[in-house]
């Protein structure tokens, strides 16, 4: 072996330093406290956890893990959305709960009382709702009207309708709808052979 090698299998330098006991293979994984450093959010967590570990709720348990969530898992949902859901059979009278951003959607016109405690809501989103006769909770509010979530709705909106979920896969293979990077939608982009019947082959 070279001298370098050598010198080390001497030193007894050799191998990984870890902790007595060893690695644990099967640890939890996932967070446990949320990575933003927002002070309102902390202080939800710290009502949550309070919460979570003094009920028996499972309510309050799923609400503080998701406060944990990035943005990315905490996709928006629109009051379209929360107001068909609310719709159902059993779920009258109730508050409709979201942890995560409410947002406006104009196709929606006649919007109905709604009672909904959610992270955010968009300005628009605020001023409809309360129009309507509804009202808008946060979540230090909701656990002073119901502790262990009763007569609530859990919601949350859908994680594949991002922009970028659109683009994950394989493009141009065969029965595959994933969407390409290109520069512009036109005749002169992406259009020949693989694409085009006229063009070799189309998939």
């Amino acid at each position: 072996p070279r001298r370098g090698t050598w010198f080390a299998l001497t030193q007894g330098t050799m191998g990984i330093d870890i902790k007595a006991g060893g690695r644990k293979a099967t640890a939890k994984s996932g967070r446990t406290a949320p990575v933003s450093e927002n002070l309102y959010l902390r202080l939800l967590v710290k009502l949550y956890r309070f919460l979570a570990r003094r009920t028996d709720a499972k309510f309050n348990k799923v609400v503080l893990k998701r406060l944990f969530s990035s943005r990315v898992n905490r996709p928006p949902l629109s009051i379209k959305n929360i107001a068909k859901f609310m719709e159902r059979e059993g779920n009258e009278g109730k508050t409709a709960v979201v942890i995560s951003t409410v947002t406006d959607d104009v196709r929606f016109l006649e919007v109905p009382k709604l009672t909904i405690c959610a992270l955010r809501f968009t300005h628009t989103a605020r001023a409809r709702i309360l129009q309507a006769g509804g009202e808008c909770l946060t979540l230090d509010q909701l656990a002073l009207r119901s502790p262990e979530g009763e007569d609530t709705v859990l919601l949350r909106g859908c994680k594949s309708h991002r922009e970028s979920a659109k683009h994950f896969g394989a493009p141009g293979t065969p029965h595959s709808h994933v969407k390409p990077f290109v520069r512009s939608k036109g005749r002169k982009f992406e259009k020949a052979r693989g694409r085009r019947a006229s063009r070799g082959y189309r998939n």
